[in-house]
């Protein structure tokens, strides 16, 4: 069948049927060649190749705009969502009493750094998840945000890892900014497979790396802070690389840099950032709205296969909720087996959140979805 990814980009194809992009993705064959190429030059030129590598990181910065709906100097680069969540969560001045609002069941990296203030006197509340699906909707955020004092903070997943539930963070962005808090959303498990418009929705803080839906490498990110509270986050890591005057070597003036590059204290992982740029090109030229209408599709054929086969599809379907993760469980088997037993037929899932999760992007197939509704039809039947 047509995909809007090529599937020639993705050599994954010749040896796995992959459908864990929500763990680890491959990184795609443009982004290879972006990594490698960006080495050599760094090999052969050393300073000589700085110049033209940084030209193209501030391409890349504007490419990772586009892909966010925000402005270019609202964007920094990271190591990671864990750092960009830190340089939030740290960066803000704190006071005893404050108070943080995140749901129960999050990725330990979206919930650590709230946790990690309590010394400070932060008080942090959790909104608790409910039904099979894991599901939550904007009012369960509500309510805990009526319960107490104005938070200072609501952060939140934008898709949640475990089941797939997709919040809507323009609704809870509206939330926010009627208690007067500031909205911060880990992003990385749906940007670069969902459309997103974050400044018009109105978040805050946002943040993704490159080794999941943006099909590109470990140890490289981006970070989104809204222009009009980027005055709140103290830098936690200046340097030479914060400041307006990058390059004066001789001026000793903290004149913090206009927007969000304020926060890259120091070198940056060049390698990283091109090989992340390569894919996002090819996520931007293809068109996310049309990754996604595929995914979307994907992953409603899977989970009709999985139901119709009297299988537990613990990921909720709605119009609202739905992601590109499906997570599925078999009773009476161990999803570690299960996910074991995939892997053996050569199509890798991931134990997660009491099943096994399926995260199918841009390049896979019917025949992808087909083949693993027949393995986990197999394992029923033995």
């Amino acid at each position: 069948m047509d995909t809007p990814l090529d599937r020639s980009d993705f050599p994954v194809t010749g040896h796995w049927n992959y459908l864990n992009h929500a763990g680890t993705a491959p990184p795609s064959g443009p982004a290879v060649e972006a990594m490698h190429r960006c080495a050599v030059e760094s090999s052969e030129g050393a300073s000589v190749a700085f110049p033209a590598h940084d030209t193209r990181a501030e391409e890349i910065r504007a490419a990772m705009a586009r892909l966010m709906g925000v402005p270019t100097g609202d964007v920094a680069f990271v190591k990671n969502t864990t750092e960009g969540l830190g340089f939030v969560a740290n960066g803000l001045t704190w006071a005893p009493g404050d108070r943080v609002v995140v749901p129960d069941l999050e990725f330990p990296s979206t919930l650590y750094p709230w946790l990690a203030l309590r010394d400070q006197g932060v008080v942090v509340d959790l909104v608790p998840t409910s039904g099979p699906g894991r599901t939550l909707p904007v009012d369960a955020y509500a309510r805990v945000v009526a319960a107490g004092p104005a938070p200072r903070v609501v952060a939140a997943s934008w898709v949640q890892f475990g089941r797939g539930w997709r919040t809507d963070l323009p609704a809870l962005a509206q939330v926010c900014a009627d208690a007067g808090a500031l909205l911060c959303a880990d992003i990385i498990q749906g940007l670069g497979v969902v459309p997103a418009d974050l400044d018009a929705w109105g978040v805050d803080f946002a943040m993704a790396d490159a080794h999941k839906w943006l099909l590109g490498p470990l140890g490289v990110g981006v970070l989104y802070v809204r222009g009009s509270v980027l005055d709140r986050l103290r830098p936690l890591e200046p340097g030479w690389a914060s400041v307006a005057h990058r390059e004066d070597w001789d001026n000793r003036e903290l004149v913090w840099a206009a927007g969000a590059r304020r926060l890259e204290g120091g070198s940056a992982n060049v390698t990283g950032i091109h090989a992340m740029g390569a894919s996002v090109d090819l996520l931007l030229a293809t068109g996310v709205d049309r990754v996604w209408a595929h995914v979307s599709a994907l992953c409603e054929r899977m989970r009709e296969g999985l139901a119709a086969g009297g299988v537990t599809v613990l990921s909720d379907g709605s119009a609202a909720g739905r992601s590109g993760i499906v997570t599925f469980s078999v009773d009476g088997v161990d999803p570690v087996l299960l996910s074991a037993a995939l892997r053996a037929e050569g199509i890798v899932c991931a134990p997660r959140a009491g099943g096994v999760r399926a995260s199918p992007h841009g390049y896979n197939t019917t025949d992808d979805i087909d083949a693993l509704l027949a393995a986990v039809a197999a394992v029923t039947r033995s």
